[in-house]
């Protein structure tokens, strides 16, 4: 036991130097994994959330799971769902889609060293650079680089399956019920925006950025098409967060 206590330490600093130096640590699979699969199951299970929003905003079956196949990033999907389910125009709901993702570009930053990758597989992991894959991997740096690289691929590969499982499910399910106001699905968008947001608003910097948004919105929408009011709170918030940087 006196051998274990003091050789502990010894361990300890070894896979620091180890992870330091790039070299291979063990890791727990199966831990990991458990890890993984708890965050990309109930998150892909959102998706179901998506597929009747979708169908509810007048969008096909094929339509809501070619969105979820191709786009595969919550809150731009919700947002071109939102905005044409509006009446907004295509390129708004592009416009506003792709302000929403401007943030993956920054994961793949982050996750480049790790991963290591070039070519056609650098195009095809940067469609599972979600905020899921990026944060588990990150999540394990003290287990080394093949423990954040084995994370970012379960969990990312996890969500893209079961997020498209459900939206499937979701909207053949929002499909067959008729009229989707009856069981207040017309308002699974700005619902399922709320709890996107609502977890993110933890300083008093973003609750600002929240309540100037909305009053932006609220202003604009009587005046303008459908989707520009939307566009124009997201480059508010651009802006207050990249001045508070």
């Amino acid at each position: 036991m006196r051998f274990a206590s003091r050789a502990r330490p010894y361990l300890l600093r070894r896979d620091f130097i180890a992870i330091r130096q790039n070299v291979r640590v063990s890791f727990d699979r199966r831990s990991v994994l458990r890890y993984s699969l708890s965050v990309a199951i109930p998150v892909g299970g959102y998706g179901a959330v998506f597929g009747a929003a979708a169908v509810s905003s007048g969008f096909s079956v094929l339509q809501a799971c070619v969105l979820s196949l191709f786009l595969f990033s919550g809150a731009s999907q919700f947002a071109v769902v939102g905005v044409m389910g509006a009446g907004g125009s295509v390129i708004s709901a592009i416009a506003t889609g792709a302000l929403l993702g401007v943030r993956n570009s920054f994961y793949g930053l982050r996750m480049s060293p790790i991963l290591q990758i070039s070519g056609v597989r650098k195009l095809i992991d940067s469609h599972i650079t979600i905020d899921e894959s990026t944060g588990v991997a990150i999540s394990q740096e003290n287990l080394g680089k093949d423990a954040m690289r084995y994370a970012f691929y379960v969990t990312g590969l996890g969500v893209f399956f079961f997020w498209n499982l459900f939206t499937l499910l979701g909207a053949l399910s929002a499909n067959s019920i008729g009229n989707p106001a009856t069981f207040g699905l017309d308002a699974a968008v700005p619902a399922a925006f709320l709890g996107l947001i609502w977890p993110r608003l933890t300083t008093k910097e973003t609750r600002i950025a929240a309540l100037i948004a909305i009053l932006v919105a609220l202003l604009l929408t009587p005046i303008l098409p459908p989707g520009i009011p939307i566009i124009a709170t997201v480059l508010i918030a651009v802006f207050m967060g990249w001045n508070a940087k």
